[in-house]
C-alpha cells in the first residue's frame, strides 16, 4: 500500500506562472453543452486539467472513452478507480458525431485503463478511430492510449486505424514508477512507442515534472524515448489533484522548462511542448 503525503499549508500555494483564467465564453458554453447532451466523458474534467476554459474556450476538448472509472490506482491521476460496470458500444458513434458537429480540425482522444475487459478496450478504440473518420474524414487524430498489457495484437488492432499520431505517455522516471503509477511498467511503455513506431505512426509520449525526479533523470528518459522511436514529447508541471493525491516535490521554473526543451530537441526529439501548464493534449495541433 503506498503511502501518500500530504502538503503543508506552505507549499499549497501555487507560483505565479500557474495561474490559469476561469472558463468562459460562447465557445466553452458550446462544448459543455454538447458533451452533456451525447453524455460524453473528457479527460479535462475527469484529470482537473487546468487548461480546460482555454481549450473549450477554442471548441476543443479530449474526448476520454471506455468511461470514467479506471482499473489502475496510480498516486497522481484524479480519474475515479473501480471496476466499471458498463461497456457502451453506442459511445464510439456519439464521440464521431460530437466531433462532427464541434468541425473539429484536429480530434485527440483518451482513455481510461480497462484491464478487466479481454481485449482491454481495443475494439471501442479501433471502432471510435473508424468511426470519427467516416464522419469527419478531413479530421486528423491524436490517440493516447493505453499498454494493454502488452498484449501487442491488441495494440495493432487499434492503431492499424491508422491516426496521425499515437501518444503514450511514460509520466515519470523509472525510480517513482512504484510510488506513481505502481500498476505500470518503464520498460513496458518504452516497448509500446517502439512497436508503434516500426508499424509507421508518429509518436508521442508525456512527463510530468516536480515529482523529485533529478535533472540527469530527466535527461535519461528523453534518451530512452528517443532510442525508442518518440518522436514528440510534453513536458509539464505536477499539480496535486486532492490531499489523497502524491504532493508536490518541487514548482519547476519557466526557464527551467525552456532548458529542458532545449536539451529534448538536441538529444534528437522532433519536438517538444515544455512549460508548466502543458498537459498531453495541450497544442496537440501543432505536433500534426
Amino acid at each position: 500500500m503506498i503511502e501518500l503525503p500530504v502538503l503543508s499549508e506552505a507549499r499549497v500555494k501555487k507560483p505565479s506562472w500557474l495561474k490559469v483564467k476561469l472558463p468562459t465564453g460562447e465557445n466553452y458554453r458550446k462544448v459543455r453543452q454538447l458533451v452533456d447532451e451525447y453524455k460524453l466523458h473528457t479527460i479535462c474534467e475527469s484529470g482537473n486539467c487546468p487548461n480546460m476554459g482555454e481549450c473549450w474556450g477554442e471548441g476543443t476538448a479530449t474526448f476520454m472513452i471506455l468511461g470514467n472509472i479506471c482499473t489502475r490506482s496510480c498516486s497522481f491521476c484524479a480519474v475515479a478507480t473501480g471496476r466499471a460496470k458498463t461497456y457502451d458500444l453506442e459511445e464510439p458513434m456519439r464521440v464521431a458525431e460530437a466531433i462532427k458537429l464541434m468541425k473539429v480540425k484536429h480530434a485527440v482522444l483518451t482513455s481510461v485503463n480497462r484491464d478487466e475487459l479481454p481485449d482491454k478496450g481495443a475494439q471501442v478504440w479501433a471502432d471510435t478511430i473508424r468511426l470519427v473518420k467516416e464522419l469527419s474524414p478531413t479530421t486528423t487524430m491524436e490517440t493516447l492510449i493505453p499498454d494493454f498489457l502488452s498484449k501487442w495484437d491488441l495494440l495493432y488492432q487499434v492503431i492499424d486505424e491508422k491516426p496521425e499520431v499515437v501518444s503514450h505517455n511514460m509520466e515519470t522516471v523509472p525510480r517513482l514508477y512504484r510510488k506513481i503509477r505502481p500498476q505500470a511498467k518503464y520498460e513496458r511503455s518504452l516497448e509500446q512507442i517502439k512497436l508503434t513506431k516500426e508499424r509507421g505512426r508518429r509518436t508521442k509520449s508525456g512527463v510530468m515534472l516536480g515529482l523529485g525526479e533529478t535533472e540527469a533523470e530527466v535527461f535519461q528518459i528523453m534518451d530512452d524515448l528517443v532510442a525508442h522511436g518518440c518522436d514528440v514529447l510534453t513536458l509539464g508541471q505536477y499539480l496535486q489533484p486532492t490531499k489523497m493525491h502524491v504532493a508536490v516535490e518541487e514548482f519547476i521554473t519557466p526557464e527551467q522548462f525552456d532548458y529542458f526543451k532545449v536539451a529534448g530537441l538536441a538529444k534528437g526529439l522532433k519536438y517538444v511542448e515544455s512549460g508548466a501548464l502543458v498537459r498531453s493534449s495541450y497544442h496537440a495541433e501543432r505536433h500534426i
